[in-house]
């Protein structure tokens, strides 16, 4: 039976030589993720009278969501999580000084080809820019997993989307992303994995590539995954903690669903209020009113969206209605960043550069919107609420959109300023 890399990764895991789409199985992942919430989630394990971690060698901890604490009680989930990890001998524990967990995934040498990872965040499906298959669970399944060391799936259908051709100026990945997800909703994968390539996939840096596997999960899918090439290979070099075997798909793997896209005929976009799915091209947004502009997050807070944002606002200012938030998605990128002198552009030009977390993204701390407040965001999701006021407005759009946005005060079309 021909196999798709989701069918392969999932029957190397389940000890199995191939599985059907639909088969229920019973994996083993080569890591379990979760953040901050692994504070509830060893209450729940705890709860389930077992002593010990299945493999603490397999479980990585990682503080991004809140930090540094805002509240006394995010405080006491941190030394709770902390207590956990020492008293389970967790080895893998990433403390508040390395930053969004999905970003750190990558640097640190976990999202490994060929590997089953499974997160208690809904963006987990990031780590299959490399090749892997990752899932976001929820937290009583991430618990269960910590006990015995499996949890069942079900075999997903495998969607392929290729892409072909170059993207024009002032067309990133994010703007390919919002295309996608416009065109087939934010249910047009629902529990599928979506397997991305083509030559215009090929020609993306590891980084851009993130991006599209971030925002499969915002498509409704189980997991998206990228074909291992020579880029992948290199960005794992000296970073990769564990060997690793590369999956492909096998010739005349069937797939559900099948969509192509033409790169070269793509415009900046935006997805509008109140869901991701609400897409645009650019030039329906013009001139409204923006208070914030938010740079960051796990889509697009990396070394590659701080450089093309910091080349529009070099020598520019930031309009004095905007307030604008720079959060690097790791304390690596910041540094690289601070090295290239990106974040004295950022301060120069009146933006707000911030440790790397997730902060606003989720209406946590550090930039939560007030009523009836707009802000565009590099971020993945906008639905009523996410980012603090149910009354307030989030606009999606990529690093570009937000540099040229932040100077003009009004959502901008970063052609115009290229």
């Amino acid at each position: 039976m021909s196999q798709t890399i989701a069918q392969k990764i999932l029957a190397r895991a389940s000890g199995l030589k191939e599985v059907e789409v639909g088969q229920i199985v019973t994996p083993e992942p080569d890591w379990v993720l979760s953040h901050d919430n692994a504070a509830a989630i060893s209450k729940t394990f705890k709860k389930i009278g077992v002593e010990k971690v299945w493999n603490p060698e397999k479980i990585v901890i990682i503080l991004d969501h809140v930090v540094p604490a805002s509240t006394p009680e995010y405080a006491q989930n941190h030394l709770d999580i902390k207590n956990f990890v020492e008293e389970q001998g967790i080895k893998y524990f990433h403390g508040m000084n390395a930053g969004i967990c999905h970003q750190v995934m990558a640097e640190k040498g976990h999202d490994l080809p060929g590997s089953l990872i499974l997160g208690s965040d809904s963006h987990t499906p990031t780590a299959g820019a490399f090749n892997a298959f990752a899932a976001g669970i929820g937290r009583s399944e991430v618990a269960s997993i910590w006990a015995t060391g499996h949890l069942w799936l079900r075999v997903p259908e495998s969607f392929e989307i290729r892409v072909d051709g170059e993207m024009p100026k002032g067309v990133y990945a994010k703007d390919l992303a919002l295309h996608i997800i416009g065109d087939i909703r934010a249910d047009g994968a629902n529990y599928m994995s979506v397997e991305f390539r083509g030559e215009m996939i090929s020609d993306m840096t590891m980084a851009s590539r993130m991006v599209l596997t971030n925002l499969a999960a915002e498509m409704g899918a189980k997991a998206g995954i990228m074909d291992y090439d020579s880029k992948t290979e290199k960005f794992l070099k000296g970073r990769a903690v564990r060997d690793y075997t590369p999956v492909k798909p096998d010739e005349g793997a069937e797939y559900h669903k099948r969509r192509e896209y033409d790169a070269g005929k793509l415009t900046p976009k935006i997805a509008f209020p109140h869901t991701v799915d609400n897409v645009y091209d650019i030039e329906k947004a013009a001139d409204i009113d923006i208070d914030q502009v938010f740079l960051g997050t796990c889509t697009n807070g990396r070394l590659e969206d701080l450089r093309v944002a910091a080349s529009i606002l070099k020598g520019e200012k930031v309009n004095p209605k905007v307030r604008m938030l720079v959060f690097p998605a790791s304390w690596e990128v910041y540094m690289d960043a601070l090295k290239e002198g990106l974040l004295e552009t950022f301060i120069r030009a009146g933006a707000m550069v911030m440790n790397p977390g997730c902060g606003p993204c989720l209406g946590a701390h550090e930039g939560v919107l007030a009523p009836g407040e707009r802000c565009l965001s590099t971020a993945n999701r906008n639905f009523k609420g996410r980012m603090g006021s149910k009354e307030a407005e989030i606009y999606l759009g990529s690093p570009a959109t937000a540099a040229a946005t932040a100077i003009k005060g009004k959502i901008a079309d970063p052609r115009e300023v290229l």
